[in-house]
């Protein structure tokens, strides 16, 4: 990770992290290494919400919201950092309170604008870890060409109806591959219903968003086995989860032996779905 060494724990800190400190994997240098950690959350929605949350509580030093768009009522069956009070709020203003009201120890960096190939790897290239949550496919493919440029670690979730999908990509190591390995391109327009088309339980986006925030936890700390280089899918109907290896594509256009995309913005066409 590439961030500064941390800085010691309060004793108000040592208390409120008791249970992670407990824990033999984690300890006080590992809860240290959270407290010195920048995490970059793109989208405070579904997804973002509970990685939001839960990243506050684990006590990230420093969480970045990025979304621009406001609370409206039918966000609230499933975006959890948000309440009814919180319509026609800017979601950034209500996630920010949200995760300050669990832990007032976190820094909050908000982004009020829409990632785009111009601004990304300004707004990336604050953070350590990306925990994608958006809702298309051009602006996941943005957000990991930003990151293996930026050689930043990206945690990307996705969810939709009742399924979702999670994977850790560090393509900027060799023998980890990038979003790209895995969807070489974005479906053609209307094959993909969106949430508003096609609905989404909102329980299935909060297992998602908090396996999402487990994730990035785990690569801050450096426990556990890193999910980078498989893909894990979620069927709640069947609550069944499971695992595909994924390896790198030689073709990648992004990562692979012979790249057409050489930094970000170039072809532009790549950065946005067909």
């Amino acid at each position: 990770m590439g961030y500064s060494p941390p800085m010691s724990l309060s004793d108000e800190e040592l208390d409120r992290y008791a249970r992670h400190i407990v824990l033999r994997e984690v300890g006080g240098p590992g809860q240290a290494r959270l407290k010195a950690a920048k995490v970059l959350v793109v989208g405070a929605g579904g997804l973002g919400s509970p990685v939001i949350l839960y990243l506050a509580a684990a006590g990230i030093g420093t969480i970045g919201i990025a979304d621009f768009d406001a609370v409206s009522l039918s966000n609230l069956q499933r975006q959890i950092a948000h309440r009814t009070a919180d319509i026609g709020r800017a979601k950034t203003a209500s996630a920010s309170e949200a995760a300050r009201a669990i832990n007032p120890h976190v820094k909050i960096q908000t982004h009020d604008e829409k990632l785009t190939a111009q601004n990304a790897l300004r707004i990336i290239n604050q953070y350590d870890v990306v925990a994608d949550g958006s809702d298309n496919f051009a602006t996941r493919f943005l957000i990991n060409d930003a990151c293996y440029f930026a050689k930043k670690i990206l945690v990307s979730a996705a969810v939709t109806e009742f399924d979702g999908q999670l994977a850790t990509f560090k393509a900027h190591i060799e023998g980890c591959p990038c979003y790209r390995c895995i969807f070489p391109e974005a479906p053609p327009a209307g094959t993909v219903p969106n949430c508003s088309e096609a609905g989404v339980l909102g329980a299935a986006a909060g297992v998602m968003g908090t396996l999402q925030a487990l994730e990035v936890i785990k690569e801050i700390t450096e426990i556990g086995e890193s999910m980078a280089g498989r893909l894990l899918i979620y069927e709640a109907l069947a609550t069944r989860f499971r695992t595909v290896n994924v390896k790198p594509d030689s073709e990648c256009r992004l990562c692979g032996k012979s790249p057409s995309i050489r930094r970000l913005g170039e072809p532009a066409s790549a950065l946005t779905a067909s």
